[in-house]
């Protein structure tokens, strides 16, 4: 049941999965803790120091096992997340209270939990844009043949096909994949680093023992699926990592933003649809309105993500010396709705993407009205291949070119430049030859073939390195 009393973000009740959402919980937070907490007393025993194996399975069998309401009543008392949580886990493990988070800082558990959640979140997201990315692979390939107007400054410029249109949505996703998996391939673990990043405290524990403590690291990041561990920091890892993934993840929205205002002008000319649902309602005024509702919330998520962006940032840039604590607040929010931000985007990129909508005949009739003016170099050559003169008849198109548009414009009547090039004689031309040349699929270039090689190419490897994601199914509330 919904709260009715107290702020929710939308995030939780309207955009983000729940998949996403657990990621960013506090049972993962705070179970992701207690799993690094037996990760260091695992590698400390195993590195000789006196931790029992007993103690370390006392820990194991009790991550889940977290008692909130003695966690927030002890951290009103001590004004400390992670020392509340300490205590809270000695609590369950009396036998090994004492040893944990021997030698550690907070950061040991708050940093290293962060960049697991950020890897976790990561690959959703990835996931997520690989079905996108399939499902429009799909749809380009069902209409790489289909021509449609092609557009530069929102004017109707040559032909294209409606599939070669996809292609160019495709390609910024891919454009995003290969930098969303750089972000995963290179993600790093803190480690323990201690205190202001030297290591002392485990000095201090190992006796000296620099071997002891650099395998006391590598064992905790094989434990929590990492390779390898940041060479240097301060007390935190630096704050560009977190600037680094939401950028990357408002490039997703850049793309986003791209195909949902593409859809809205291409369902303003009726020629494309996003799904319309059989009992969706348009407009509470206008019974008949469809609007692209989906597409529209895609731009104005896509548009908090992107300013989402400059909270990391500026964080990363404010970041004194080995540490300050300004970063705590605006990163617990900055980064995780970021995540949920983008999750809501290709939740609703994959719904739209699953059920497009495409109108043929208003297509083609939407190209029949441009294609005269267009073809117009085809014609003269025709005429010119017939023994007409070049210039007489550039001339005369261009003429007749000016009037026709200017019917359409200011008189609201059809284009007639065929009817006009075929009453002048000079032209030479009947309309049966007219009309061959008139056939949209003449004028779509390699349209097609650009879509079938760009498919071969650029889009199956991918397919083919994440088969499990191709068909994920999203499931938007509202």
């Amino acid at each position: 049941m919904q709260n009715t009393n107290s702020y929710e973000s939308p995030f939780c009740t309207r955009y983000a999965s729940k998949e996403m959402q657990y990621v960013f919980s506090a049972d993962k937070k705070f179970t992701t803790w207690r799993k690094l907490w037996v990760a260091l007393a695992r590698a400390e025993m195993k590195l000789g120091l006196p931790i029992t194996e007993e103690q370390v399975k006392e820990l194991e069998a009790n991550v889940d096992n977290i008692d909130y309401d003695a966690a927030a009543q002890r951290e009103k008392e001590v004004r400390h997340d992670v020392m509340a949580h300490v205590y809270t886990y000695g609590l369950a493990c009396p036998n090994a209270k004492g040893i944990i988070h021997l030698g550690a800082t907070s950061c040991y558990v708050g940093d290293n939990t962060d960049i697991i959640v950020m890897r976790d979140a990561m690959q959703i997201i990835l996931k997520k844009m690989v079905t996108v990315i399939s499902q429009l692979s799909d749809f380009a390939e069902k209409y790489k043949d289909m021509p449609a107007l092609a557009y530069t400054h929102l004017q109707p410029a040559q032909l294209t096909t409606v599939g070669k249109r996809a292609t160019l949505w495709i390609n910024e996703l891919l454009m995003d994949l290969d930098e969303l998996e750089y972000r995963i391939k290179g993600l790093k673990l803190l480690g323990s680093k201690g205190t202001t990043g030297t290591q002392a405290s485990f000095m201090e524990l190992f006796d000296g023992d620099t071997d002891k403590i650099k395998s006391l690291e590598r064992m905790i990041a094989e434990e929590m699926g990492f390779e390898d561990v940041v060479p240097v920091s301060g007390q935190t890892y630096s704050r560009k990592i977190d600037s680094q993934i939401i950028a990357t993840l408002g490039g997703i929205a850049q793309t986003a933003m791209k195909f949902a205002n593409d859809m809205r002008i291409l369902q303003n000319f009726k020629e494309m649809e996003e799904p319309f649902e059989a009992h969706q309602i348009g407009s509470s005024a206008m019974p008949y309105k469809r609007n692209p509702m989906r597409c529209e919330r895609i731009c104005a998520l896509a548009r908090y993500l992107m300013i989402d962006t400059l909270n990391p940032s500026f964080t990363a840039g404010t970041q004194w010396l080995e540490r300050t604590l300004d970063d705590s607040a605006n990163k617990r929010i900055s980064v995780a709705e970021g995540f949920l931000a983008c999750d809501a985007i290709l939740n609703i990129m994959i719904n739209v993407t699953s059920g497009l909508v495409v109108y043929d005949k208003v297509i083609h009739a939407r190209i029949m009205k441009e294609l005269p003016f267009m073809a117009s170099e085809n014609i003269m050559m025709s005429a010119v291949k017939k023994g007409g003169d070049r210039q007489e008849l550039h001339e005369k198109l261009r003429t007749y070119a000016m009037q026709a548009g200017k019917m359409v414009k200011e008189e609201g009547l059809e284009n007639d430049l065929i009817e006009r090039v075929l009453a002048d004689p000079s032209f030479g031309l009947e309309r049966d030859e007219i009309e061959s040349i008139l056939k949209p699929e003449n004028f779509t270039g390699r349209s097609s073939e650009q879509v079938t090689e760009f498919i071969e190419n650029c889009v199956k490897p991918v397919l083919k390195r994440y088969p499990e994601y191709s068909h994920e199914s999203a499931e938007i509330n509202v």
